[in-house]
């Protein structure tokens, strides 16, 4: 009940333990650091595996890796995962940026550490071949992405999509739990009778 007549229910001034909107919580700053820090290790790492490979492989000659399995194979790629669109590069690069803006929109969102790793994977796996599409040859965003490890011969790829299919597959595992972006879905439980 209220003490006096007029008096509202809630406060009307934020509690000074509830964070501002615009300025993150430090839970919510943790999680920024970690989805920002591991995209920064994925494109460094991706980076710089991409220039050894150039700096190492010969084009055409496989390296075994883990027997004829897993091998080193240098190549540039024009396309996306099977050389799928050889010849329309600019899309892919501009699909590329539009998921790019995805995973940066749901990063202002992210609420739990899960989601945090996934996005961040998927974040600097995105940028880890956006840099070969606008810096490498024949041109900005027509650079074809420099792909070296070759699975069992079906497809050869890279770092960056290693970070790509992990963050993907965390995605799909927190999507069939029922864990939400902002935080953890609970579930009300309904007892029979």
């Amino acid at each position: 009940m209220q003490d006096e007549a007029g008096t509202p229910l809630t406060p009307v001034h934020p509690s000074p333990s509830t964070p501002a909107p615009d300025h993150p919580s430090a839970g919510r700053r943790r999680l920024y650091a970690v989805l920002l820090g591991l995209a920064a290790v994925v494109l460094v790492l991706d980076q710089a595996t991409k220039v050894w490979a150039l700096r190492s492989l010969t084009p055409g000659e496989k390296v075994d890796l883990l027997g004829s399995g897993i091998r080193l194979n240098l190549i540039r790629n024009p396309g996306a995962a099977f050389s799928i669109g050889d010849g329309a590069t600019w899309v892919l690069t501009a699909v590329s940026v539009a998921i790019l803006v995805w995973v940066v929109v749901g990063a202002r969102r992210v609420g739990n550490t899960p989601w945090a790793v996934a996005l961040g994977l998927l974040l600097g796996g995105a940028l880890g071949n956006l840099v070969d599409r606008f810096f490498r040859e024949p041109g900005p965003g027509r650079g074809h992405v420099v792909d070296f490890i070759d699975y069992f011969g079906w497809f050869v790829g890279n770092v960056a999509d290693i970070a790509i299919v992990v963050g993907a597959g965390i995605i799909m595992v927190l999507a069939y739990r029922g864990t939400s972006i902002a935080g953890p879905v609970h579930r009300a439980e309904h007892a029979d009778g």
